[in-house]
């Protein structure tokens, strides 16, 4: 007789995420091995990877960031979701292997008479014939043409290089030919799409296997196909669905304290793949992401969950509750906040 599968309920999957994101506690890390632990953390606006990455780590400081990518430690560039990523070294290659079919097919579909694959193989290989050490988005449509601009990335691996993409100089504008500034693709990539859900399970589960899609962009056949290998636990959620799991990843109890924390746009937590953990309950969920702002708003977490926005304005940052805090609540609001309005200055 199988045993019985532990229902988890909606709290357990919040604080699970919390604890993996490092929004429970922040970590004393290397900063490589954070961004590995996460699963990588999303830097289409330059800054809300500097402030993500402040809520989630002890003593955190900008130029260590800015250090880090110009050592070539992190590497920022378009990855799942054609998303741009933060990223360890180490994971670079794996991730960008795994969800490079996917990519190329979605862009194909998406771009009406888009050229075959061969012929833009063909247009990556004179793209990369043609790049001396750094090349700008504006040299690189120059060379292929405005309607290639998006998509020339999927056959020819380009990374984003400092000092673009960084706080100093936000703009993402400046590419590098990934087998030059990270170094070929290593020996033991031989089953990327096992690693990126690993990555994503460790820093986002338990999940189901739509979740898993969703976040990495893989198909659902090709993630069922990894699941023997990465996620032997299997648990359930309230609503009944199955939820898949890594070994030894934490479940923290549900009554484990959760203190504020001020998270950035497009933080990964608030995105749909996360949506069992309610860090961003439903309600609130039109005021942070909609059509009419497409690049979401900062917010802040009271007991785990979004409970208003926030802004830096004159030297300070300005808090905007959904409702009414709580007395010792603003204390520690206010405390978290003069922190962040230090680490902005």
């Amino acid at each position: 007789m199988k045993p019985a599968v532990r229902t988890l309920s909606r709290r357990e999957l919040n604080r699970a995420v919390l604890a993996r994101q490092l929004l429970l506690e922040r970590a004393r890390i290397p900063l490589p091995r954070a961004l590995e632990r996460i699963g990588g953390i999303q830097a289409q606006y330059a800054p809300s990877m500097y402030v993500g990455l402040w809520s989630r780590l002890e003593r955190f400081e900008r130029a260590a960031l800015t250090a880090a990518l110009e050592r070539r430690t992190v590497i920022q560039a378009t990855l799942m979701r054609h998303t741009i990523h933060l990223v360890s070294r180490a994971d670079y290659w794996p991730l960008a292997l795994a969800v490079r079919e996917a990519r190329r097919a979605s862009w194909q579909r998406a771009v009406p008479d888009a050229p075959t694959p061969r012929q833009m193989a063909a247009v990556a290989r004179r793209l990369a014939a043609a790049i001396d050490g750094t090349i700008t988005r504006k040299e690189i449509e120059q060379l292929v043409g405005k309607p290639l601009i998006n998509g020339i990335g999927l056959w020819v691996d380009l990374v984003r290089v400092p000092p673009s993409g960084t706080w100093e100089r936000r703009r993402a504008d400046l590419y590098a030919l990934a087998d030059e500034w990270v170094g070929p693709p290593p020996d033991d990539t031989a089953d990327p799409a096992t690693h990126l859900v690993r990555r994503y399970l460790s820093g986002f589960g338990p999940a189901t296997l739509k979740d898993i899609a969703n976040f990495t962009g893989l198909a659902p056949k090709d993630v069922r196909a990894t699941l023997d290998r990465v996620a032997p636990r299997r648990f359930r959620s309230e609503d009944g669905e199955e939820l898949l799991d890594v070994p030894r990843a934490p479940l923290p109890d549900p009554d484990t304290p959760a203190p504020p924390r001020f998270l950035p746009t497009w933080d990964a937590t608030l995105l749909v793949h996360a949506r069992r953990s309610g860090i961003l309950p439903e309600e609130h969920r039109p005021k942070i992401f909609s059509s009419r702002n497409p690049h979401s708003f900062p917010t802040f977490l009271v007991d785990g969950r979004v409970a208003g926005t926030w802004r830096h304005e004159n030297g300070g940052i300005a808090l905007a509750p959904f409702g009414r805090l709580d007395p010792a609540t603003r204390r520690e609001l206010t405390r978290e906040a003069d922190r962040l309005a230090e680490f902005h200055a």
